[in-house]
């Protein structure tokens, strides 16, 4: 059982490898045919024209505005929603917003897509907005469902000591519960941020995909939307362009997950010392 515990183990670091050479084996040359700063710096994406263009920058700054849009929408909302479940809510009223909050967990991209069509572009436009709006939403269950777990996980030793040093149950909560708890809150973001990443149905549907320098009311294409869209069509340098994306969304999210891990070992250091 040693043996397949530890096969086991190895299962996720050997796809994770493999992705890892199947992307660089696919996506290598085809910068290397259209030049590495032509192609990240480059500020139009045409492959269909002659000659083609294959500039993803426009599309790189969608994918990081949005994410961010959604991370300052979804974030805030999510925490509060799990303070408020895991230390002020009614059992009774706790029955019936917990079973809604993995609900949206369950509902299927499209059909955000369709929500976001219907409500959210009506108001602000295919644009990034409606995007960071939607999938701040999306991201929710995740951010609410482990931030709540987290919190409950926390002695209630703290919580009684702090009041009894006469802190509000209020203080309590946000300077005691909360900084106890961050680790925990720091993955539900990371996971949420992974799921804010790598959306591409819902996304495709509210943001215009329009290949040009984002605005916050502008139409955008991020990263995934523009690999979901043109690899059904797409041969030759124009293929080889898309796996080229697929590297350059792989590496974002790598970039993404260790900067909020070296900040998760800071701040464990800091409480340390």
């Amino acid at each position: 059982m040693s043996a397949v515990f530890f096969a086991s183990a190895l299962t996720s670091i050997l796809a994770v490898a493999l992705i890892c050479v199947f992307l660089l084996a696919n996506g290598i040359p085809a910068m290397g045919k259209i030049g590495v700063f032509d192609f990240l710096l480059g500020k139009e994406w045409s492959p269909v024209d002659i000659p083609p263009a294959f500039g993803i920058f426009p599309m790189i700054l969608g994918s990081i505005y949005v994410t961010a849009g959604a991370i300052l929408i979804g974030v805030p909302i999510g925490v509060l929603t799990a303070v408020f479940l895991a230390r002020s809510c009614p059992q009774k009223l706790y029955k019936a917003i917990r079973p809604g909050v993995e609900l949206l967990s369950g509902i299927p991209s499209v059909v955000y897509g369709f929500f976001g069509m219907a409500t959210v572009v009506s108001l602000f436009g295919n644009s990034i907005l409606s995007a960071c709006v939607l999938l701040g939403i999306m991201i929710l269950p995740t951010i609410v469902s482990v931030t709540e777990t987290s919190l409950r996980a926390v002695p209630q030793a703290y919580r009684e000591a702090s009041l009894a040093l006469g802190a509000t149950p209020t203080a309590t909560i946000f300077k005691v519960t909360i900084p106890a708890a961050k680790s925990g809150i720091l993955a539900g973001v990371i996971l949420g941020v992974g799921r804010a990443i790598g959306e591409t149905m819902a996304v495709v549907m509210v943001a215009g995909n329009v290949a040009n320098m984002p605005s916050l009311l502008g139409t955008v294409r991020l990263l995934t939307t523009g690999i979901a869209m043109e690899m059904s069509y797409a041969s030759g340098l124009h293929r080889e362009a898309l796996f080229a994306i697929g590297l350059i969304l792989f590496i974002f999210i790598m970039i993404v997950n260790i900067s909020f891990t070296i900040i998760s070992k800071q701040g464990v250091q800091m409480d340390e010392k």
